[in-house]
Parts: structure tokens; sequence; C-alpha cells
């Protein structure tokens, strides 16, 4: 989709005709389908990190906890690189194969990477070699979690009825954060039923292995959802040889590096601040405000929980006023929250005071999660849109949200915490540029069918200029 295409502040178009009962229970189906296997992808992500306190020295022996923490964030972080290379490779698959089959291979490629965590041995075993195996475990876990992004945003705009896709797609964050809330749930479980001895010891194996198992249940779940109608519409849509065999391409992707741009852009404040409030804050509760594992631990799972919450009712709210509005209020409050907000969670003593703060940094948040799929997946035509998404988000991701709980702990490992806050703070100040200058992307047309169905209403009303056919094209 060009993003001239759609005009700010534009209105939406009369209300489509109530779907039929089949219709209703295939997007369910959809609804689920993406939905429960993006959480058990971000389980296997995110349990990394939520466990990274209890084996760091497992793998990195030393007498300083924040060299080891920075050693488990280093191989986080790389995962990350992986993630442009499942965004490219898997966004070309699914463009060209269809979004079913991505999601069915994301999920096989983290369940194999969730058992060699599982059975990596320690330091004390095999020396380096057990870290080694972190890191390969970590790489296929990045190449897949590319993929999933690209393939579940997609998917579940696509699948979605056209006045709500922001409803539709802030599932992916709600999966996606329940998936983390799974791993805290888990870790919170262990932490009352084993000593941290235990824990320290093989009880850090068990989410692993759970995560492998839940992957199987989700690949039977994926082999029995429908492909989207946009994405088989456009495979028989009798183009010529020569554009079906750029479907998916990079040189495809180039006709709209402008929007591929736009997605880097806009990804960059939202991801930082994404990965700082949720995988880093317990760390940082307990690092820097010195607080007790097992209360940062409850902190970060009741504010991800109500953050789960919010989601679908920012992507309604979006569905009804737009996507700009609420993406300008996160980087606003970002921009200017992040350093106060930050410095008082790091003298924050109680519970209750932890939780305040940190709920009001994930509310603002929000505006970006809740609506940030559908806006990259409106940006772009069906032959290239899951490549589109993925690729320049993943690079996004490499470079800022694998990096910021790297960066924040050498910041604080220099003696220069603060530094950090401001370095939030300017990634969202960029973003905010961005989704000051780019055009809403509410009304994109995201079929032939959809833009038809503009172009009849437009002929209706007289109007000179129809449905774009670069929007779909």
């Amino acid at each position: 989709m060009s993003p001239s295409a759609v005009a700010p502040g534009s209105q939406p178009g009369p209300a489509p005709a109530p779907p039929s009962v089949d219709e209703r229970k295939r997007r369910r189906l959809a609804l689920v389908g993406g939905s429960l296997g993006n959480l058990v992808e971000w389980y296997d992500w995110f349990v990394y990190a939520s466990f990274a306190i209890y084996f760091a020295d497992s793998f990195f022996p030393g007498d300083n906890p924040t060299t080891q923490l920075m050693n488990t964030a280093g191989i986080f972080a790389v995962g990350f690189l992986m993630r442009p290379v499942g965004g490219w490779i898997l966004g070309r698959a699914a463009d060209r194969h269809g979004r079913k089959s991505a999601l069915t291979l994301t999920v096989t490629m983290m369940s194999v990477a969730a058992l060699l965590i599982a059975v990596a041995p320690t330091y004390g075993q095999a020396g380096y070699f057990g870290a080694l195996v972190l890191l390969l475990a970590r790489l296929l876990q990045g190449m897949s979690i590319g993929g999933e992004y690209a393939a579940s945003a997609t998917y579940l705009t696509e699948a979605s009825a056209r006045n709500r896709r922001g409803l539709g797609s802030s599932f992916q964050y709600v999966s996606m954060t329940c998936g983390q809330l799974l791993g805290l749930g888990i870790l919170i479980t262990m932490q009352h039923t084993l000593t941290t001895a235990q824990l320290e010891s093989w009880g850090w194996r068990i989410p692993f292995v759970l995560g492998a198992l839940f992957a199987v249940v989700v690949f039977w779940l994926r082999r029995r959802l429908q492909e989207t109608d946009a994405f088989q519409e456009e495979a028989a849509s009798g183009e010529d040889a020569h554009d079906d065999s750029t479907r998916g391409t990079l040189k495809a992707l180039w006709q709209y590096r402008r929007q591929a741009g736009l997605v880097m852009a806009l990804t960059l404040g939202g991801t930082v601040a994404y990965y700082t409030y949720t995988t880093y804050l317990t760390k940082y509760l307990v690092g820097s405000a010195g607080m007790p594992k097992t209360t940062a631990t409850l902190v970060s799972f009741t504010a991800l929980t109500l953050f789960a919450v919010l989601q679908p009712f920012a992507g309604m709210l979006s569905d009804r006023i737009g996507r700009r509005p609420l993406l300008i209020t996160f980087a606003v409050g970002c921009t200017v929250g992040t350093y106060p907000i930050m410095t008082a969670l790091g003298s924050a003593s109680s519970y209750w005071s932890a939780l305040g703060l940190s709920l009001l940094a994930l509310v603002i948040i929000t505006g970006y999660t809740s609506i940030n799929a559908a806006v990259k997946a409106e940006l772009f035509p069906t032959r290239v849109r899951a490549l589109g998404v993925a690729l320049p988000y993943a690079i996004a991701n490499a470079l800022f949200g694998g990096t910021a709980e790297y960066v924040a702990l050498w910041f604080k490992n220099s003696g220069h915490e603060t530094m950090f806050f401001w370095y939030v703070s300017g990634c969202a100040l960029i973003s905010l540029v961005t989704y000051v200058l780019m055009p809403d992307t509410r009304d994109a047309a995201l079929s032939r069918a959809e833009a038809g169905a503009d172009a009849d209403r437009a002929g209706d009303r007289g109007d000179a200029a129809a449905a774009p056919a670069e929007a779909v094209r």
C-alpha cells in the first residue's frame, strides 16, 4: 500500500454486510490459531530472558553478577541478528507459498531451539561448549521469531474484517505478552516450590522442555488453519509469469523501499521501549532498585497482565479514530516520560510503587504495541506484504530492540546508568517524527475485492478518484 494512497484523517466507508456464520467461525479459528502459535513462539523467546538470572553463572562463571548477565544478554541480543535472516527467508515463503505454511514452519523451528537449550551442558560439564549450544539455539530462535512476526502480523490482519483490523492485529501483542506471562507464571511457581539452589542447578531447564511440548500442540493446530482470502486471491489472480516470479523477493520489495523505511523508523522507538519495560524491567528492579527477585517478578507479571488486557481496547479505538493518534500519543509519552519513570523505578521500595510506575509506562507503550502489526501490513500490497513487514522490522529489532537490555547493562556497568534513559527517549523521538509525517493507514485496501468495493463506492458518490491500483497490485 502506498502511504500516499491513504489520506490522513480519512473517514471509513460504509460498514460491510454482516459476515455469515461460517465466516465468523473461520475468523475465530484464524484468531485462535494465529494467536496461540504466537503465544508459544514468544514464550520460548522470552523465557530465556526471564530465567537468565538463574542460569547465567552455569554457563559464564565469575564473581560479577552484572558481567554474567551481560554475557547472557549478549547471547539474547545475538538472537536478534538472525531475525532479519528469518524475516527474509520466511517472509518470502509466506508471500510465495502462503501464510499458513510459514506459520507452521516457524513453530517447528522454535520447538527444536527450545530443546537445544533444555539439554545444553553447563560450564562445569563441558566448558564453553554449553554457551555455544545456547548461542546456536538463540540463532535458530531468532530466525524463527523473525518469520513468526511477519507471518502472524500479516495473517491476523488479512484474516480480520476490514473495520476490525486494529482489533484483530492487537491480538499479536496480546498473545506475545501472554507468552511472556506464561513464562513468568512458571517462574513464580518454581520460585515458590523450588529452592534457589535447585533453580540454578536444574530447575531452569523445565520451562524450555515445556516450550518444546507446547510447540507440538500448536503445530497440529496451525495445520488446520485456512489460508487468507487476500493471499488466495493473489495466487489465483493470473498475473504474468514475471510478476509471479518476483513475488516475495527483494526485487519486489525494492519497489516499496519508502514503505520499508517507514517500518524501520516507526519500529525504532516502540521496540526499544517495549524491551525496556518488559524483558529488562525485572533485572532493573533487582539490580538497581535492590528489590528481591520474587517481588520484581511479581511486579512484571501483574503489570504485563493488565497490559495484555489493554491491547484489544486500543486496537478497537484505532479502528474508530485511526492509527496515527495512538502512535503519536505513545511517542510523545515515551520521549518525555522515560527519564522520570525509570528514575523513579530505580528508587522504588515497594511492590505497589513499582507496579504503578510500570503500568504507567506500559499504558504509554500500548499506543504502539496494539496497532503496529496492522499499520505495517497496511503499508504493502499482498504479493510482498509478509516480506515487507518482516525484513525492515527485523532489522530495526536486531539493531535496537535486541540490544536494549545489553545497552542498559553496559551503561550500568560503566557507571552511567541514566544515559540509557536518554537513549530510549531519543529513539522514541525519531519515531515521533515519523508518526507525525506519515499518513494514516486505517482505510487501506488489502485485496482487490476491497479495492473494488472502494471504487464502487467512489463511483456511486461521483468521486474522481477510485481506489488506487498500487494499493493491491
